[in-house]
């Protein structure tokens, strides 16, 4: 979280469907909803698989495909539909994000549009090139974690720790030797924000493991969020009671729409409600301190009791237990005081009711 907000992505993807007015909208969707930025995605289809590269299970089951190259060639934005989609997101007063996949598009979004903070998938947590030149390139990195192990993250971030610094040939030796590097440690901790994700879509919530984000926060000393991809929204709200300060969702204008992430995806109304779940969350969190609150003070008066006579007692009286009451309100001498008001002399007359005194 960023001064206790935490940063909601609406991750539009490739829910466009390959068409720039549906990109508009879902700009325009992730702007009314509350969202931070409204993240695509960027690439070329000959860049990133190969003519015969197998879809996944829920790309065939979404949209029918049998080769990926296919289907992402018709997910493509250009350079210009991207530029004015980066427009559009500036003027709703969201930020626009995308995800490289191929340092051609890395280049495009660095480049051409400026992009200063960039988001790298799941699938190229080990691909080092991109991974070293986003770090090199951009403030601020977000890295997805499904599918992997703690080592392969660990050596993952020596990667980016490496990029950042901006010094040295790269090797897996200097990344790992960056990684515990002083300078290393503090620019990923202030630069650098690892997601754990479950790369199912949809994932089951049993398969979530939302604490796996404090063994990330502890073992690379870095920010954690959460890439959801389990249904609803409750999940994600919990991610953020437990330390996240990303959180990524998919935003789409219909979940029954033919595409590989629709099914996994919010429609606006309810991407609009977790939005408000989890800024409730953060007001909810607190600072940890246990103290009575503003709205508590007239509660306290009403409904703790204080100190009052049983029945009339006369000044000078020596108080006994068939002496004391407690009872409402909660604005004289403290009942933790019972025991030790019996025994005592009376300061004063005291009627029936009457604030307990002693001397």
């Amino acid at each position: 979280m960023r001064g206790g907000r935490t940063y909601v992505i609406a991750e539009a993807g490739v829910n466009h469907g390959g068409d720039v007015a549906v990109a508009a909208r879902l700009v325009d969707a992730a702007a009314d909803a509350g969202a931070d930025a409204v993240k695509f995605q960027t690439f070329r289809a000959d860049d990133l698989v190969t003519r015969d590269a197998p879809a996944a299970a829920y790309q065939r089951a979404n949209v029918g495909a049998t080769r990926q190259h296919e289907m992402l060639a018709a997910l493509e934005l250009d350079d210009a539909a991207h530029e004015s989609l980066a427009t559009r997101a500036a003027e709703r007063g969201i930020e626009f994000l995308s995800t490289p996949f191929d340092l051609g598009s890395l280049g495009m979004l660095t480049g051409r549009l400026g992009l200063r903070t960039i988001k790298i998938g799941s699938g190229d947590l080990t691909n080092a090139p991109l991974l070293h030149a986003a770090a090199r390139a951009t403030d601020r990195l977000i890295v997805s974690t499904g599918m992997a192990t703690l080592a392969e993250v660990v050596e993952a971030v020596g990667v980016v720790a490496h990029g950042f610094a901006g010094t040295g040939a790269p090797s897996r030796a200097a990344f790992a030797d960056a990684a515990g590097s002083e300078a290393g440690r503090a620019a990923v901790a202030s630069r650098l924000t690892l997601l754990h994700c479950t790369s199912a879509y949809p994932a089951p919530a049993g398969e979530a493991n939302l604490r796996a984000m404090a063994t990330l926060r502890e073992a690379c000393g870095c920010a954690v969020g959460w890439s959801d991809h389990t249904l609803g929204t409750h999940l994600a709200v919990a991610a953020v009671a437990l330390g996240a300060t990303v959180i990524e969702k998919h935003l789409t204008l219909d979940r029954g729409a033919r595409g590989p992430d629709h099914a996994a995806s919010l429609e606006p109304a309810d991407f609009a409600a977790m939005v408000r779940a989890i800024r409730d969350v953060e007001s909810a969190i607190g600072d940890g301190r246990k103290v009575p609150t503003p709205s508590e003070r007239d509660t306290a008066a009403v409904a703790r009791r204080s100190l009052v006579a049983a029945r009339a007692i006369r000044a000078g009286a020596t108080i006994s237990r068939e002496d004391v009451a407690v009872k409402r309100p909660g604005t004289g001498r403290t009942p933790m005081d019972a025991f030790d008001v019996v025994g005592r002399t009376a300061a004063r007359d005291h009627a029936t009711d009457a604030p307990l005194e002693d001397r």
